[in-house]
């Protein structure tokens, strides 16, 4: 194999890679022997048919591309190595020559890691948080334990209200025309929720357990079905039952079913201690938060639209993960929220590039200052590990890798970065 790099603008790379004809050849015939058992010609028996006269009859073409697949993962990988580049974006792959006999080339574009110049980042001003937990606050949490301890009641003698949950059968249409996912039996909802599009769930306010509601809506123009986007839809609805949530009381039986303490005021001091406690957190973490963003925009980089696009794939992917967990399905996720893949990623573009800019800030702040992470530190978080897993610390380091422990450590010293720069800054 041969590998030539060039630079281009905007910390981009091509890579022009070249594998030998023999190595081609060779996969050639591996593409081949996969492919054999499923060939039947007449005058042979299945599986039987000669390479070569499969070449013959139909061209070498036909082993191209499984034999593409077979050579370029691994001299791709060999060349990245080779380059010793920082490469931070999946490749752009061009296959220029592909021919039995021949060497097989292909370039591989790709965006390297930026250098980052760092402007003024010691001493940098920042916002003062003035922290505070105020009654308004502690009524709110109140309320919180208390819809959480709420019951659900069947409701017989009046109509739908805000809030209520409801049972529904609904079949939704176009111009007269059902579409896919536009009918269900025995459907949970939320009025109030904004759980389904534009404002179906207002609708159904004021209407009786058996009542058949016409309910019109409009989709939005960014919906993920094309064909539905921006039209108006008709949803017969009919209202099989209706259930509101009791509130407990809120007094000193109330403090004692849902916390530790005997008298509604005891229990008010401590949600007061856990509030004061989160807002100095949050109010900690908005200030590193300011800071690092004055670093930023101080800062200069040429971050490269494949690295920002492979963020953006990376954050869709572990939204996807979430919302996984809690039953829901990414289809199903557009679907409700009247979105799409597209218009997501784009929404996260933005936040990707942010998530960039201030990781390789940090990095260049632990760099000009020589910020490590020592032997103490990565034994403090594989000890937060281990306790997570319930597991011995010994048996965490046997299961990490070395790769995986720098990788904690780069993390644990760009973390003291952040330290160490919200500790230069001046509140004001």
């Amino acid at each position: 194999m041969s590998l030539q790099v060039e630079k281009l603008e905007h910390n981009m790379a091509k890579l022009t890679i070249e594998v030998e004809a023999e190595e081609f050849t060779k996969a050639m015939k591996e593409a081949y022997n996969k492919q054999k058992g499923s060939i039947s010609l007449p005058g042979f028996r299945k599986g039987k048919v000669p390479m070569a006269y499969l070449e013959k009859i139909y061209g070498p073409e036909m082993f191209y591309e499984d034999a593409a697949n077979i050579v370029l993962p691994k001299a791709y990988e060999n060349a990245a190595t080779e380059s010793e580049l920082e490469i931070t974006s999946a490749p752009k792959i061009d296959v220029t020559q592909m021919e039995k006999g021949k060497s097989f080339i292909f370039t591989a574009e790709v965006a390297l890691k930026p250098d980052v110049t760092l402007g003024e980042y010691k001493g940098l001003e920042v916002p003062k948080t003035v922290v505070e937990v105020t009654d308004e606050d502690i009524s709110a949490e109140l309320v919180k334990e208390q819809e959480k301890n709420a019951r659900e009641i069947t409701v017989e003698d009046r109509p739908v209200q805000d809030k209520d949950i409801v049972n529904i059968d609904y079949a939704g249409s176009v111009d007269g025309v059902a579409f896919d996912g536009g009918t269900a039996e025995g459907q949970p909802l939320v009025i109030g929720s904004h759980s389904f599009i534009d404002t179906f769930e207002e609708q159904l306010i004021g209407h009786n357990i058996g009542d058949d509601v016409d309910v019109n809506v409009t989709f939005p123009e960014e919906y993920h079905a094309p064909d539905l986007a921006g039209k108006p839809a008709l949803f017969k609805v009919k209202i099989n039952g209706i259930k509101a949530k009791e509130l407990p009381a809120i007094d000193d039986d109330f403090a004692q079913d849902v916390s530790e303490f005997d008298s509604l005021e005891e229990y008010k001091e401590d949600i007061k201690k856990k509030l004061l406690d989160q807002k100095e957190n949050a109010a900690r973490t908005d200030k590193e938060n300011a800071v690092v963003d004055k670093v930023i925009e101080n800062a200069s980089m040429d971050i490269p639209q494949p690295m920002i696009d492979s963020q953006t794939e990376q954050m869709a992917e572990e939204f996807a993960q979430r919302i996984q967990y809690q039953g829901l399905t990414l289809d199903q996720y557009f679907q409700f929220t009247g979105t799409s893949r597209e218009k997501m990623l784009e929404d996260l573009q933005p936040q990707a590039k942010k998530s960039i800019e201030t990781r390789l800030v940090l990095e260049a702040i632990v760099d000009a200052e020589k910020i490590e992470a020592t032997d103490e530190d990565l034994d403090e978080e594989l000890g937060k590990m281990a306790a997570m897993y319930q597991m011995e610390v010994e048996q965490i380091k046997t299961i990490l890798g070395d790769d995986q422990k720098d990788a904690m450590r780069r993390d644990i010293a760009v973390q003291k970065a952040v330290t160490f720069l919200s500790e230069q800054a001046k509140e004001v």
